[in-house]
């Protein structure tokens, strides 16, 4: 069968389920439509946690920026699954035991202000819809590759899935939607991951493969294989570390910190029955989520290789080095329908040219070949994962999972966000503040308008992303690491943490934050300048834009402290509410609520 057909059953077959998964659980109560009426087993809440967690970032883009970032991308591998490990240990369990639907109703409770529950809302909101372009930008290259369609039809009918099925259902219909795609996401990242370690190395876990001898029988391991062919074209080794060392701290936190700062896995906590099982599924979501994680770094290494070795056919700076652009491969044709990938013949041979033509060195060398430039004028890092099976030549009924796949992802992900979102605006927004005397009725249906408000405004923003997908994600994650995860923590942990603390702590992270990001991202522009374009030389203190979230969660904190201890310390019954919380007897106390 071929393939276009094959993805058209498999991804249909796919989206039937999820469909009809929602009309079941079908939300009748805004407790349902919230937090699936805190009735989730916890095995189930952590597939469906992870399936949340690992989105279009994770499964299409991660394994992409570690392809051409090699060890400087490990940041993300670190950072997110350390951010992990901390929302569950600090905050997870605590926010459980508070027993409120969202984050902001926490913030606003345990803060005793109206002001500090707005304010969470629209750092959430921006967090959010940052987060959620990514998976927008995800959707649109899994459907334009596969369906060949445009980017924006393959966009707009993401939207309309998933506008059905989160709209309909709620937490109750996106907690078992995201069973079921985790389950074809995870067969659909691995299977091709088995084939092609096989491929390479001979072994068939992939974690293994990628430190393993190459199957050729030459003795090499592959990863100085990857070294080696990456010198040989200029590129700077795979397993060298090419940016600095302060920015990869800088980003590492960010990302954890961002991560345990996360509404819409934040509030996937607030589905299950008792604290103890908030802590069981906390510990089940990372056996789930490192089943990905641990197979991105071979599934990013095997790509790149694979990617040059279809490529580079022979002797370097031979005539018949290089693929003739007119032989070369279908997948290579398919990809450039897309716009992903894109190819330039400078100097008119006919041949395909991939090369560091930044490389003076290199660029100097290539001259004397005949060479004027790298060929390969586009190459999007998000289609390596959704390449990988093809340039593998691997079956069509693989390649039709892992679009399934990667469409789960970005699903998965963007329901969860858009969720947040919902219940941001009608439960805290709408009822919290503007009417509070609202039916129960009319809440489900602002939910609902709300959540179809917010799929609009983010497919109009993923029409036009400022970046990778796993790189607004990141933003994204520097947005809620500056913002909310301090008043997270301090609410939790401080007890002598004020309104008015917490309030300005809020606002000072988040303006800090979004004004650096677009300065430097070079959104904004400067009269009198040239515009601080995206560039190491531009950056404030050479802080990247995707790392500075750690440094707005610490104003966030400083401005938060000094506040707090130069105006008058929360009521006593609020303190005595901190330490309720976290005290470790099950669900009582705060629980009740």
């Amino acid at each position: 069968m071929e393939l276009q057909t094959l993805t058209y059953i498999v991804v249909g077959l796919t989206f039937a389920l999820y469909i009809g998964i929602a009309i079941w659980a079908r939300a009748g109560s805004t407790g349902e439509f919230y937090v699936a009426g805190k009735g989730v087993h916890p095995v189930a809440n952590g597939m469906a946690t992870g399936a949340d967690w690992m989105s279009a970032a994770s499964f299409i883009s991660m394994a992409g920026l570690i392809a051409f970032k090699g060890y400087d991308a490990s940041v993300y591998l670190m950072g997110w699954t350390g951010g992990y490990v901390l929302l569950a240990m600090l905050l997870a369990p605590y926010l459980r035991k508070f027993g409120k639907f969202t984050v902001p109703e926490f913030i606003g409770d345990r803060y005793y202000s109206q002001t500090a529950r707005m304010v969470a809302v629209i750092c959430l909101i921006v967090a959010s819809i940052t987060y959620v372009i990514g998976q927008m930008k995800g959707i649109g290259v899994a459907f334009g590759r596969f369906l060949e369609w445009e980017y924006e039809y393959g966009l707009y009918t993401g939207m309309a899935i998933v506008f059905f099925y989160a709209v309909l259902g709620g937490m109750k219909g996106i907690t078992y939607t995201q069973i079921a795609q985790y389950v074809v996401m995870i067969f659909a990242y691995t299977v091709p991951a088995v084939f092609i370690s096989l491929h390479l190395t001979g072994n068939p876990l992939p974690q293994l493969g990628l430190g393993s001898t190459m199957a050729d029988g030459s003795g090499t391991y592959m990863l100085e294989k990857m070294d080696q062919t990456l010198r040989d074209l200029g590129f700077a080794e795979y397993t060298a570390m090419k940016g600095t060392s302060f920015n990869m701290v800088l980003l590492t936190l960010s990302l954890m910190i961002g991560t345990a700062g996360l509404p819409h896995v934040i509030v996937r906590f607030f589905t299950v029955p008792r604290v103890r099982d908030a802590r069981a599924s906390a510990g089940w979501a990372l056996v789930f989520i490192a089943i990905l994680y641990t197979t991105a770094p071979a599934v990013g290494a095997m790509a790149r290789l694979n990617l040059i070795n279809t490529i580079q056919t022979g002797e370097i700076g031979a005539a018949e080095g290089n693929l003739a652009y007119a032989e070369r491969p279908e997948w290579f044709s398919n990809w450039e329908k897309t716009g992903l990938l894109k190819f330039e013949d400078k100097n008119g041979d006919g041949r395909i040219q991939y090369y560091d033509d930044k490389n003076p060195e290199f660029a100097a060398k290539a001259e004397s070949y005949g060479w004027q430039g790298n060929e390969m004028v586009k190459v999007d890092r998000d289609i390596m994962v959704l390449a990988n099976p093809e340039i593998a030549n691997l079956p069509n009924w693989v390649i039709a999972l892992v679009a399934a796949g990667g469409l789960a992802a970005a699903l998965s992900t963007a329901a969860g966000l858009l969720l947040a979102i919902s219940s941001a605006i009608s439960h805290d927004l709408i009822k919290g503040a503007i009417n509070p005397k609202i039916s129960e009725k009319n809440e489900l249906m602002a939910g609902r308008i709300s959540m179809a408000g917010a799929i609009i405004v983010a497919g109009y923003l993923g029409l036009h992303p400022p970046g990778f997908a796993a790189q607004v994600v990141a933003l994204a994650f520097g947005l809620a690491a500056s913002s909310l995860f301090p008043a997270l923590m301090m609410g939790i942990f401080n007890k002598k943490m004020n309104d008015k603390g917490a309030v300005a702590g809020m606002l000072v992270g988040l303006s800090s934050t979004l004004i650096y990001i677009f300065i430097y991202k070079g959104w904004f522009f400067i009269p009198g300048t040239n515009n601080l374009a995206n560039t190491p030389d531009n950056w404030l203190f050479g802080i990247q834009p995707e790392s500075f979230g750690a440094i707005g969660a610490l104003l966030n904190f400083i401005t938060a402290y000094v506040v707090s201890k130069v105006t008058a310390a929360p009521p006593d019954h609020i303190q005595h509410l901190v330490e309720d919380i976290r005290v470790p007897r099950g669900a009582g106390g705060a629980s009740s609520h």
